[in-house]
């Protein structure tokens, strides 16, 4: 028998940012309960702030001006309905277990390294979408101060870090602000244009553009199926959701009418507000068309609203502030979202390559670099002719996602609970992580017209059905084993006894709720809630997620099998030779597949690059 590893403890000091809750925000933790101390109202009302963001109104006006309103506003429909399905289970399990949308991605089929490549996609998102929202920004203040885009872009950027690195805490204080003053200008913007141009709307849903006059008028799946690639770029807006819904108070029989309705809608619920802003979008541009603008004209968000806004005021000065003002804070609210799950997303992605984490803050710096670094060099414009391509692989993560947490639990192909410590986890747990392979091959294949043209056409759907099939499929084929490694069961042995409060004079529920468990972790020392606790048989004794997830020397020798070399081991003996996998043949072995990965990453940028080459 193999005899235990033991090492000898090295108590682990985490610098002030990190050790700081209010500026770490729980970034690669299970949000303790202690943690969730605001309302439930106001915890769905900062999640709900960032509906605000105008890229909405933006994308829905071009591709109503590409592709005719009819199209469009059955793409905003379809989408909408798979964000809500999609998106439900995905909120619930966030707020139930207090995980952010990387941590629930990995208890949820993907495994702890598996993961990895989804905070990546995450990240992308976040920072693809900052770019764009602050570009727009910026130009709404070339056009009410006449300050350079150059100088428009450093100030965007710089504007949301004081607010983002005090995490939920200023944040909220920040959206909730500043929420009836942006539903003021919004419901009035929407209110003057239902007033005077109410009676014009059919002639808008009969609208084609004329480089399509010789198409079918109405709906045409091929233009249908251009605008849902574009609007399938929403679909990851779910996790910046549950960003902020793992804060939402425990669900008890008090609060729960309170709990689903908040939470269905500033979770999934946040596309219904999404389809109003670009259904007003979609009619904005197609007003200004009407009236003679160019394309660029109607579809910048600025100019819209300032065209809203004139019927309200002669003075076109008054109603160029009042858009300014209208762009000024939608994007914020959005780009202090987009900045605070980008830091949660690259926190996660370097902890785990890395095993270094020094804080939420530096990712965050480093998120709204890069965004910022795309808007100088104007390379976002170019980012937003790919997101077709990038939305079939958000798609693909979110549908396995999705599909383990509404299929896989209720059928026990999977625990009933989500876990997400890596001292509990397989590192790839094949359920979603090769379903999101299969789902995003066929997806792109499907998109670049291999398989027909209604399969380009559908091509999103197609990766999203996949997923459904895919993932019970291959949850049933392996039996589930990947979801767990190991269970802590000493664990119980080391809580302390909680002392149950007496039964209040009108009955025999207690005066007040128990007092959460906690242990103290035998590295950094501090305590922690049970739920974040996991027993390490190398240091014997509990360990914080944190602390596990940043070790290095234990070697995860509480799960020697669960390793990736070892899984990978196991995976290709029946197909390789013995010699490969003594010690050098490892080393080929290991080597070979790092070769092989990123050579088949760069092909695919390539083929990216050379497929929006071709005329």
């Amino acid at each position: 028998m193999k005899a235990a590893q033991h090492i000898f403890r090295v108590r682990r000091n985490y610098n002030v940012w990190v050790g700081n809750e209010t500026l770490e925000d729980y970034a690669l933790r299970f949000t303790a309960i202690k943690a969730r101390r605001w309302s439930i109202e106001h915890v769905a009302k900062t999640a709900l702030g960032a509906t605000a963001f105008l890229a909405l109104e933006a994308i829905a006006a071009t591709i109503t001006l590409s592709y005719g309103a009819a199209n469009a506003i059955a793409a905003m429909f379809a989408v909408g309905l798979v964000i809500i399905v999609t998106g439900f289970p995905i909120a619930y399990n966030a707020a139930k277990y207090g995980l952010d949308i990387d941590l629930l991605t990995r208890g949820a089929g993907f495994g702890y390294l598996g993961s990895t490549i989804t905070s990546l996609i995450y990240a992308a998102f976040t920072f693809i979408f900052f770019a764009i929202e602050g570009a727009i920004l910026a130009s709404a203040l070339r056009a009410l101060l006449g300050i350079p885009l150059w100088l428009g872009y450093l100030l965007c950027a710089i504007a949301v870090i004081p607010i983002v690195t005090h995490g939920i805490t200023m944040i909220s204080r920040f959206q909730v602000g500043t929420q009836t003053f942006w539903l003021t200008l919004q419901c009035t913007a929407l209110a003057v244009v239902a007033w005077f141009e109410f009676a014009r709307v059919d002639d808008w849903t009969a609208y084609m553009p004329e480089s399509l006059s010789g198409s079918t008028r109405g709906f045409n799946l091929a233009l249908f199926g251009a605008s849902t690639a574009v609007l399938f770029s929403l679909v990851a807006q779910i996790g910046e959701q549950v960003d902020y819904l793992r804060f939402m108070p425990e669900k008890t029989n008090e609060n729960s009418r309170r709990w689903w309705f908040w939470l269905s809608l500033a979770g999934p619920g946040w596309i219904l507000i999404g389809i109003v802003k670009m259904l007003l979008g979609s009619f904005l541009a197609w007003l200004a068309i009407s009236a003679g603008d160019t394309p660029e004209r109607a579809v910048d968000p600025t100019y819209m609203y300032q065209m809203v806004f004139n019927y309200i005021s002669s003075s076109p000065t008054l109603s160029l502030v009042m858009a300014g003002l209208m762009v000024l804070i939608s994007q914020m609210k959005i780009n202090v979202t987009n900045a605070y799950a980008g830091s949660i997303a690259w926190s996660n992605f370097f902890s785990r390559l890395t095993h270094s984490h020094p804080g939420r803050v530096v990712w965050l710096v480093f998120n709204v670099a890069i965004a910022l670094l795309l808007m100088e060099l104007g390379l976002y414009r170019a980012l937003e002719a790919i997101l077709g391509l990038f939305s079939i692989v958000t798609l693909s993560w979110l549908g396995s996602l999705s599909a383990d947490l509404i299929i896989n639990k209720p059928l026990k192909l999977s625990p009933s609970f989500v876990e997400f410590k890596r001292a509990h986890l397989y590192d790839i747990n094949p359920v979603g992580t090769v379903s999101l392979v299969l789902a995003s091959l066929v997806g792109v294949l499907c998109y670049l017209g291999l398989f027909g043209e209604t399969a380009r056409h559908l091509a999103h759907f197609i990766s999203l059905g996949m997923c459904f099939i895919t993932v019970p499929l291959i949850a049933w084929i392996t039996r589930g084993r990947f979801y767990l490694a190991r269970q802590s069961a000493e664990i119980i042995a080391l809580l302390p006894v909680v002392q149950v409060p007496a039964p209040s004079a009108q009955g025999s529920r207690p005066l007040t709720p128990p007092v959460p468990a906690t242990l103290q972790c035998c590295i950094c020392e501090n305590p922690f809630e049970q739920q974040d606790m996991a027993y390490c048989p190398a240091y014997q004794g509990a360990i914080c997620s944190l602390c596990c997830s940043l070790d290095s020397r234990c070697m995860d020798s509480c799960k020697p099998d669960a390793r990736l070399a070892k899984q990978l081991e196991h995976w290709l003996k029946p197909w390789l030779h013995a010699a490969f996998f003594q010690p050098l043949g490892r080393r080929l072995v290991r080597f070979f597949s790092l070769f092989l990965t990123a050579n088949t990453f760069s092909a695919a940028l390539l083929g990216l690059v050379y497929f929006h080459m071709v005329p």
